[in-house]
């Protein structure tokens, strides 16, 4: 098969062509226009076709483990017969010296596998703009029938954040650590999670790791779950030994059970392609309103006068929007 054409691609996909998968996400991705519409053309076509996968989040500091636990949770879901993808969220890829690339040769049996397809995400741009190329790519994996989609942060901040909106279980690994390092992660991340996960439990550590264990699960009592069918929980696990992988990989396929029987699922998969559209809406009109020529020629001025305070950016503001206003009367 020659793979050129929208048809071919998107029923290879529909298929179950790793090799399609990948070119299809290689024209989303891509920076030149007849490309990317073209990637674009063929997730119109299978679109009917997505929305049957879990979706995770995983993310945790640096040094936590999180390629090992993923691979570990990879290798483990495959065994239960399920078909798995990983895909990445890494805006600072060009900063951080291409760790992400790395991920593929740290998951290596996983990478192998008939059953896998690890992505890593694209390097530079914005966050918005990469977690919008990895939602497309979500959707073009479960198009392929991946049953389980992994999504790992690895930058951190707000990444983080975009990620639990892209997902339905969120999942954030923790290394053992003393009770002053409790404050390590931030609350709005524990709010958003479904699960903490003390990772690393084992050997030496295994003491400091029950300990984490403790004081995060008392925590978690103060802070309000995200949806009254799922309490979110603590857990320990090593990625190293496999031990606790089984306990998360059932916890996460007991909160979809849980959400579903409560009846909030389909509304909080509903409510994310809506806030996604919107997202999407924004980013192109701030985009045109920035590539408008009229408009580029008065902002150096602008942001110069409203620097200098003879104006203030309110009214700057309003002229920017009337210059663009008259340029398409």
């Amino acid at each position: 098969m020659s793979l050129d054409s929208i048809a071919e691609v998107g029923s290879a996909v529909g298929e179950g062509d790793r090799r399609a998968v990948a070119r299809t996400i290689t024209w989303l991705e891509s920076t030149r226009s007849d490309h990317a519409a073209k990637g674009q053309a063929i997730l119109e076509t299978l679109v009917s076709k997505t929305g049957g996968a879990v979706r995770v989040g995983v993310t945790g500091p640096p040094g936590v483990g999180k390629s090992t636990f993923i691979e570990a949770m990879g290798l483990s879901l495959i065994e239960q017969g399920y078909r798995v993808a990983v895909l990445a969220v890494d805006p600072s890829s060009p900063v951080t010296g291409g760790s992400i690339l790395g991920d593929k040769t740290r998951m290596e049996r996983l990478a192998q596998h008939p059953k896998a397809f690890i992505r890593p995400s694209p390097s530079g741009g914005s966050l918005g703009g990469v977690a919008q190329r990895t939602r497309e790519a979500m959707l073009v994996c479960e198009a392929a029938g991946y049953d389980v989609i992994l999504i790992e942060t690895v930058g951190i901040g707000q990444s983080e954040i975009t990620v639990a909106s892209m997902v339905d279980f969120f999942l954030v690994l923790l290394l053992p650590a003393g009770g002053d390092e409790l404050q390590g992660i931030k609350r709005g991340v524990m709010e958003l999670a479904d699960a903490l996960v003390v990772n690393k439990a084992d050997g030496d550590t295994r003491p400091a790791a029950e300990r984490t264990l403790a004081e995060y699960g008392s925590a978690l009592e103060l802070i309000r779950p995200t949806s009254e069918a799922w309490k979110p929980r603590a857990l320990m696990a090593s990625a190293q030994t496999g031990e606790g992988i089984e306990v998360i990989r059932e916890a996460i396929f007991a909160h979809r059970e849980a959400l579903v029987e409560a009846g909030v699922f389909d509304v909080r998969r509903r409510e994310q392609a809506r806030a996604w559209m919107w997202s999407l809406l924004e980013e192109q009109i701030q985009r045109s309103f920035r590539e408008d020529q009229d408009v580029k020629d008065v902002i150096p001025g602008l942001e110069a006068d409203v620097a200098a305070l003879r104006t203030t950016p309110g009214a700057a503001v309003r002229e920017l929007m009337a210059v663009f206003r008259k340029e398409r009367a």
